[in-house]
């Protein structure tokens, strides 16, 4: 899986052979699509259909997933961002997952994803994206009181800093999953 902040730009890429494979650097090329699926947004359902490609060199095939979603999610990277966020600020998890009308067992594994270890490395890797775009944000990030208000206030500065830098026009939830490199929450079994 390879992850696309910029899904509109894929297609030009492909064809151009501006997308290197993450095994041999290879060119990689358009080579159909991954299956169809739905994913729960905040308000709708998203019809989701992420493009395959195959490098010219190696010849291994990748999807190419766009920062809408999160690998194995069935929910958009928005709902679960909000859900992250509305437990940061002292929220329960059967009182997010009324909200968000998800399974509050579905929240609660999230919420148990993030707290710990992974939130250490969200943080880090927001910290490092902020280094690339603009250190000076880097002092100005507060501490929140805990280690998952740290992680996404780092991450939401770190997209933030993104978008104005260099994707304007790209949802933010989009450059959140970018930032944290498709791994706002781990992959199941990590």
């Amino acid at each position: 899986m390879i992850g696309v902040a910029v899904p509109d730009r894929v297609e030009t890429d492909l064809a151009a052979g501006a997308i290197a494979c993450p095994g041999c650097g290879g060119a990689l090329r358009p080579w159909g699509h991954a299956r169809a699926r739905r994913v729960r947004d905040l308000t709708t359902t998203v019809a989701l259909r992420p493009r395959r490609a195959r490098c010219s060199a190696c010849r291994a095939t990748h999807v190419l997933l766009p920062g809408t979603v999160l690998p194995r999610r069935a929910d958009t990277t928005a709902v679960i961002g909000t859900a992250l966020l509305a437990s940061a600020r002292g929220g329960g998890h059967r009182r997010i997952a009324a909200d968000l009308a998800r399974p509050a067992i579905t929240v609660r594994r999230w919420l148990r994803a993030v707290r710990g270890e992974h939130a250490e490395w969200l943080r880090a890797a927001a910290i490092d994206r902020l280094a690339q775009l603009d250190r000076d944000i880097i002092s100005t990030l507060a501490p929140t009181g805990s280690r998952m208000g740290d992680a996404l206030n780092a991450v939401a500065a770190a997209a933030l800093a993104h978008r104005a830098r260099l994707a304007p026009h790209v949802p933010i939830w989009d450059l959140v999953a970018a930032v944290t490199r498709w791994r706002l929450l781990p992959l199941p079994g990590d």
